[in-house]
Order: C-alpha cells, then structure tokens, then sequence
C-alpha cells in the first residue's frame, strides 16, 4: 500500500512523511529532493535556468539517487551527497522553475513511479496523488498559512546557521505557490479523493498522529 502526501512549500511535508514512514515501517521517499538536485546540479553547471532543453539533458545524463543511511535519506547527484546543499534559498526557487517544465517532469515520473514498485512508500511532493501515485490508498494534502510556512523555514535555515530575511521568504514562499499552481503540467492541487490537513499552529507530533488516524481508518495500520 502506497501513501501520498502533498503540498505547499514549507507545510511539513517531508518532516511529516519521514515520521509517518518510520511509524509505519515504509519507505520514504521524498520526490521533491530529486527536484532540487537537479536543480543545484543546473547551478553548478551555471547552465541558463530559462533553457528547458538544456536541463532535461542534464537530467537524462546524469543519475540522481535516494539513499537511506543511519535513518536518514540521503541525496545525491551521480557519486557527490547533496542532502545538504540543496535546501538553500536559492535551490529552493530554482527547483521550482525546473520542475515547471514537462520534458523534466516526464523524466521524474518514471524515475518516482519505479521507486514506488516496491510498495509501502510514503511519498511527499506537489503531484504525488494527483499524478504520480493517483492510486494511492491514502492521499494527504498539508496545507498551512504562508506566513507560519515562511517561519518554519526561517528557522530550518537559522538552525544550519544561514540568516534570511522572513519577509523575503514569505514572498519567496508564495511566488513558489503560484508557480507550483499554475504550471501548465501537474500543477499543485489538491485530489479529489485526498484528506485535507491544516497545520497552522499544529506541532509535529500533532500532525504526524492524526494522519497515522487517517491511515489506520483507511486500513495502513502500524505493524
């Protein structure tokens, strides 16, 4: 049985699903990640953002992979970790722009939709129910107001010991939702058939219970 957790940026939701995963003893899989490696590999490279062909080639040419270590789900491009890097402001935006454009998108569905063969995965990112997994037995779209979302991330960052403006990131935060919502393939949206979940003002442990409730009344019961 596969879960599918969706949403905004900054809603929790690879926090959320590593909790949930572990709970459950599935495997986690964060398809956001593989966006934002992508889209560091493109900084690196100081390729033209803009140029669509030019990242799906090096998409096609190069390997990204999830690897799980000391319970952790590690990053990487090809042989070099970037579990890191790739949650700076900067890989933030830029993953959103690649991830907007459908020869990229194409590529990472088959990649996401392989990892999910296995089975008992819980899967966090913006299309997951929608397009990715749209079989999913449990769907989950987070949801919190920007501003708690723009602070959640403030302090992620301030604890790595990088300082930003919380203002700035509240408006980077929404120009990522209207993008995320308006691209023109698998745009970020809500399923029909998924359990909406808000989480402002909810702590983690909070969020983590009540969806454990929601699968267990839809039959993914902990082991």
């Amino acid at each position: 049985m596969n879960i599918a957790i969706d949403g905004p940026a900054g809603a929790g939701k690879s926090t959320v699903a590593q909790r949930v995963a572990r709970q459950l003893e599935y495997v986690y899989i964060d398809t956001g990640a593989m966006y934002r490696a992508l889209a560091w590999a493109v900084l690196q490279k100081q390729l033209p953002i803009s140029d669509e062909n030019a990242v799906s080639e090096l998409l096609k040419n190069n390997k990204i992979g999830l690897v799980r270590q000391a319970g952790q789900q590690r990053v990487f491009w090809n042989e070099i970790d970037v579990t890191d890097q790739i949650r700076s402001p900067e890989v933030s935006q830029s993953a959103s722009i690649v991830a907007s454009y459908g020869s990229v998108r194409e590529q990472m569905l088959v990649l996401q939709r392989e990892l999910a063969k296995q089975g008992n995965v819980v899967m966090d990112g913006r299309d997951i129910g929608t397009h990715v997994l749209p079989d999913a037995k449990v769907k989950i779209f987070l949801t919190a107001s920007s501003r708690e979302r723009a602070e959640r991330r403030w302090r992620e960052l301030r604890e790595k010991g990088t300082e930003t403006d919380l203002a700035e990131l509240q408006k980077e935060i929404e120009e990522r939702d209207r993008r995320d919502t308006q691209r023109e393939v698998a745009p970020l949206r809500q399923a029909d058939d998924a359990v909406l979940v808000d989480t402002t003002g909810m702590t983690i442990d909070q969020v983590v219970d009540h969806i454990l409730q929601i699968c267990e009344r839809t039959g993914e019961s902990a082991k």
